[in-house]
């Protein structure tokens, strides 16, 4: 149900982007990361009522409990008041990410980016590893080295996940690999 009214949204914006460009918007909004980061924002995790296992760990403050409270709160609105009623919800929801959507950069993620930018160029695929992890859950960060042999480069991301952190670390890699002129041109 998230999916489809954020598909319907987004191709109501967006009229002139082609299915894969909203389909890659799409999934980034509806992935674990964005959903917590939503429900976190509006507090939904404060009303989570967890377990103490959980409370020790966090509770309803952990990004995986709070986006799938927030996905749960909007099915609960469809159960209760249709399919209308849970678009109109998710898109006041979304409005702040909505309001920042560029057309123009309804493109690829950093790490699918960077990969198909190195493969154009007949360059290896980037490998990532995690450097480090500080903190306790829920309140982690992640700290990766997106490396890239052939172009000498070793770009660094933190976030509040692995996965947030890969991409901040393959955006880095990519303006680094960009950046360097004999390799830009080819391709």
């Amino acid at each position: 149900m998230l999916d489809c009214a954020i598909a319907a949204i987004l191709y109501e914006r967006f009229p002139q982007a082609s299915e894969g460009e909203l389909s890659r918007v799409r999934a980034s909004l509806v992935n674990a990361d964005s959903l917590a980061a939503l429900a976190l924002r509006l507090g939904v995790g404060d009303a989570v009522r967890s377990g103490l296992g959980q409370q020790k760990s966090g509770g309803g403050a952990q990004p995986s409990i709070a986006a799938d409270a927030l996905e749960a709160l909007f099915g609960a609105i469809f159960l209760d008041g249709g399919f209308n009623a849970a678009r109109e919800v998710i898109e006041t929801v979304y409005a702040p990410v909505l309001a920042d959507l560029d057309p123009g950069r309804l493109s690829k993620d950093p790490k699918t980016r960077l990969q198909e930018w190195l493969q154009a160029r007949k360059i290896t695929v980037p490998a990532y590893v995690i450097s480090s992890v500080a903190g306790e859950s829920p309140t982690q960060t992640f700290t990766v080295e997106c490396r890239i042999p052939m172009l000498s480069i070793a770009a660094v991301g933190a976030g509040p996940s692995r996965r947030a952190a890969e991409q901040a670390a393959a955006a880095a890699a990519y303006a680094e690999a960009t950046a360097l002129p004999e390799i830009a041109r080819r391709g």
